[in-house]
């Protein structure tokens, strides 16, 4: 579920309304976006109209902080989330930036998620090079007592052992969560949805 503080002022944009390949979403955090601003965020969506289907919700964040634009698109279809984020000095050069990481993240992807039979097979359009299907190399397995604490316990725990997530099970509701650094040097909490 996407964040509430997000949903405050949405334009949004159904898949049948506009004929595109997704509903869209388009929020702005500290900014008024403007109407050619949205039609081309609707525009650059379109190079993954062989990716997804008409039941794909894309969210598009715009966030202003000083002199940074940051474009965050996520973007959800059968159990499967894509996501990419880009900054720049420019609104539209931000938004250049994470359509091209969300196909260089897909194109990169390609065969998984095919043999996952979570998308069917597709080809990307662009300028996308054909990348070669890595092999997933796990390096170490690990295992560990999952303690009950707080949040504020385990970012705390992550901080002394110099890790940039740590796994932990609240002592709120009992359930398995993860605390993450940010690459705003802000924290993170991932929770599972009930």
């Amino acid at each position: 579920m996407f964040r509430e503080e997000w949903k405050a002022h949405p334009f949004v944009l159904s898949a049948e309304e506009t004929g595109s390949c997704m509903n869209v979403t388009i929020v702005g955090r500290k900014v008024n976006l403007r109407e050619n601003f949205k039609e081309l965020v609707q525009r650059k969506l379109t190079k993954f109209e062989r990716i997804f289907d008409a039941d794909a919700e894309a969210l598009v964040k715009v966030t202003v902080e000083k002199n940074r634009q940051t474009v965050e698109i996520t973007i959800k279809q059968r159990g499967m989330i894509y996501r990419a984020e880009a900054a720049a000095d420019e609104m539209n050069e931000a938004l250049d930036d994470v359509i091209a990481a969300m196909g260089r993240q897909i194109r990169k992807n390609k065969t998984r998620l095919e043999r996952a039979k979570k998308v069917r097979q597709f080809e990307l359009s662009g300028d996308y090079e054909e990348e070669p299907d890595e092999e997933i190399e796990i390096a170490k397995r690990k295992t560990f007592y999952v303690r009950t604490m707080t949040v504020e316990e385990a970012i705390l725990q992550m901080n002394l052992l110099g890790h940039t997530f740590f796994l932990f099970r609240d002592d709120a509701g009992g359930e398995i969560n993860v605390v993450y650094k940010r690459n705003d040097g802000k924290y993170g909490v991932l929770e599972p949805e009930t």
